[in-house]
């Protein structure tokens, strides 16, 4: 059997080459060294050298697992049966569109969305495939699904945004939920590029467990400690401040200032009323409730709105622990999408991207729905499941300046690959980089102060406009 065609990444820029660019834009930026970076005025600088975003913020909703794209985007009607499936096209609000029949909810509103149908890698393992897939970066060990997160990885997309762009209030820079995507069936357990990566620690994501559905479902972290009022944390944060004064007038310290900046956040966050109502899902009406869906996943998404029109740069979504493999359909490829997968994510994005419209948040706020592979065309015959399969697959944008209505790239007759305008996962992240006016080849400072590239790939720019 012919090897499939391999999906070349963008290959990496000479050192010489970033370190005069990195150079440049510090001039520009006013700073001296990478150790006294301003952060905000390199990415003001870098902007007016070609960023062209407008998004103040983003919500990444991760398809763990790997939807299939024959079933849900990139239907094939004339495809044999034994690669078309069982689900039937309808039409949409974009002329000549024809999306699954179970997407009930968002037809109607594609025409504020693009389609992606010609996603490819080479890269059939969840865990490495995931790193690509959040970072924009091929991941430290390649075809892996036994290396879980390390120093090495590149920062998550929210970790970046958390490094240039951290929310001005006590709210949290970078939050995901409901869990850190993890999956049984794979040695290293834990997908890397979820968080801060060579950025550091303090870059990690918020972590928001748990069912947002749950009656009881509450945020520990906002919990004041048995025997610990309000009164008490003020104390105690003023001792911390003072205890860090006598401590900076002997020696400096970075690694103390930096958990001394984490304490801090954590008292805002605790102290910070408007962080309480943020994370509070109790202040929407019972009617938006639903309008998103009573289940783990919707209830996650409107908390993600709720998050973002606070000022949260970026809330990544996870598809969550359905004790169901997630989107990894290798049996039951129908049922489990027509019954359990389909439908809470139809109602979930439908509602978000009226929501945001309503709230004339749209325009500024970029929405990408994603996984990390889709699934090979041929349908197992003993078990009516599909298997991984790179090649070809799918992924959505809207918001945040990208053109409605727009289907960018094609795939062959068999959705196996791309027919013309391939994308790398990394030129999808590039995108969303592109949406918040962030130059997707910015390079960071690693905790060694050495300029690393955050992003491989090319935006899509014919999305824009």
């Amino acid at each position: 059997m012919a090897q499939p065609p391999v999906a070349h990444a963008a290959p990496c820029h000479d050192f010489r080459r970033n370190w005069r660019t990195s150079r440049r834009a510090l001039l520009q930026a006013g700073a001296v060294s990478w150790l006294g970076l301003s952060l905000p005025r390199l990415l003001a600088a870098q902007q007016q050298a070609g960023g062209t975003g407008n998004a103040k913020r983003c919500i990444l909703l991760f398809m763990w697992g790997g939807p299939s794209q024959l079933d849900t985007f990139d239907m094939k009607p004339h495809a044999p049966a034994e690669i078309r499936g069982d689900f039937q096209g309808i039409d949409t609000s974009t002329p000549g569109l024809k999306i699954c029949e179970h997407f009930q909810r968002l037809a109607p509103l594609m025409d504020r969305v693009a389609l992606v149908r010609s996603l490819t890698h080479n890269d059939p393992a969840h865990l490495s495939s995931a790193h690509a897939t959040l970072t924009g970066h091929r991941a430290p060990v390649l075809f892996s699904d036994a290396d879980p997160p390390s120093s090495k990885d590149t920062p998550h997309l929210g970790s970046v945004m958390a490094k240039l762009r951290p929310a001005s209030s006590a709210l949290p820079s970078f939050v995901t939920l409901p869990w850190l995507a993890y999956h049984p069936a794979a040695p290293g357990g834990q997908a890397p590029g979820q968080h801060g990566g060579w950025l550091g620690k303090q870059y990690d994501p918020m972590l928001l467990g748990g069912d947002p559905n749950a009656e009881q479902w509450g945020v520990p972290e906002l919990q004041l400690r048995d025997g610990v009022d309000l009164g008490r944390l003020e104390q105690r944060k003023s001792l911390l401040n003072h205890l860090a004064q006598e401590r900076d007038r002997f020696a400096a310290n970075t690694t103390a200032a930096t958990m001394d900046g984490l304490r801090a956040k954590a008292c805002e966050l605790l102290l910070s009323s408007r962080t309480h109502e943020a994370f509070d899902l109790s202040q929407e009406t019972a009617a938006t409730r639903e309008r998103y869906g009573r289940n783990t996943h919707g209830q996650c998404v409107l908390l993600a709105r709720r998050l973002v029109e606070q000022g949260v740069p970026l809330v990544s979504v996870n598809w969550h622990n359905d004790g169901h493999n997630f989107w990894d359909t290798h049996g039951n490829n129908f049922n489990r999408l027509k019954n359990d997968l389909i439908p809470p994510a139809d109602q979930a994005l439908a509602a978000l991207l009226t929501d945001l419209e309503e709230r004339g948040m749209l325009e500024d706020t970029i929405v990408a729905w994603v996984g990390e592979f889709g699934r090979r065309p041929q349908i197992t015959a003993n078990n009516a499941g599909r298997e991984h399969w790179p090649f070809c697959y799918v992924g959505l944008l809207a918001g945040g300046g990208i053109r409605g209505g727009a289907i960018y790239g094609e795939s062959d007759n068999r959705a196996a690959y791309p027919a013309r305008d391939p994308v790398t996962p990394q030129d999808f992240a590039a995108t969303i980089y592109q949406a918040l006016g962030v130059p997707p080849d910015i390079t960071l400072p690693d905790q060694l102060g050495r300029p690393l590239r955050v992003c491989e790939g090319t935006p899509i720019s014919a999305l824009f406009g």
